[in-house]
C-alpha cells in the first residue's frame, strides 16, 4: 500500500499569509517566524504575499479570498486571541477557528490555523519564539507540507 507525505521543500510554492493586526506585538513575531521559515525552506520572497486584517475574526474572510483566487498553493492564518474578562474571547477564537477550517474544506486549498488562543500575554509570547516554540514557524512548515501533499494527491 503506498504511503504519501508532503515534503518540506518550499521551492516554487506560492503562499499567502493573512495576519491579524489586533495584538500586533504578538502577530508581528508570528509573521517574522513564518517568513523566516518559508525562506529557509525555499519559498522565494516574491512568492509570499502578506495580507493584514483588523483582527482574528476577519482572518477567515481574507483567507477565503486568497484560497479562492487560484494564486496560492497554501494560506497561513496568523492571529492572537488573548482571554479577557468577558465572553468575547470565545466568540472571536471560535469564529476564527470555524471560519478557517471551513475555508480549507470548501476550497481544497491548505489553510493553516496559526491563531494563538491563550489565557495571557506571557503564554502568547512563549509561543512565538519562547519556551513553547514558535507557532509561526510551525504554521509555515505545515503549509509547505500540505501544499506538497495536495500536489501528490491531485
Amino acid at each position: 500500500m503506498p504511503e504519501l507525505e508532503g515534503s518540506l521543500d518550499g521551492a516554487g510554492l506560492r503562499v499567502c499569509v493573512v495576519v491579524a493586526r489586533w495584538n500586533e506585538f504578538v502577530t508581528r513575531k508570528l509573521l517574522e517566524g513564518t517568513e523566516s521559515c518559508l525562506g529557509e525552506r525555499g519559498v522565494e520572497k516574491e512568492n509570499v504575499t502578506v495580507a493584514w486584517v483588523p483582527g482574528a475574526f476577519e482572518v477567515p474572510t481574507a483567507a477565503r479570498w486568497a484560497a479562492s483566487s487560484g494564486n496560492f498553493d497554501a494560506v497561513i492564518c496568523l492571529g492572537a486571541v488573548i482571554r479577557g474578562e468577558t465572553a468575547h474571547f470565545e466568540y472571536v477564537a471560535g469564529g476564527a477557528a470555524e471560519g478557517i477550517g471551513a475555508v480549507s474544506r470548501e476550497t481544497g486549498v491548505p489553510v493553516i490555523f496559526g491563531v494563538l488562543t491563550v489565557d495571557n500575554v506571557e503564554q502568547a509570547l512563549s509561543r512565538c519564539g519562547g519556551k513553547d516554540g514558535h507557532k509561526g514557524e510551525e504554521a509555515a512548515q505545515a503549509a509547505i507540507e500540505m501544499a506538497n501533499l495536495r500536489k501528490l494527491l491531485s
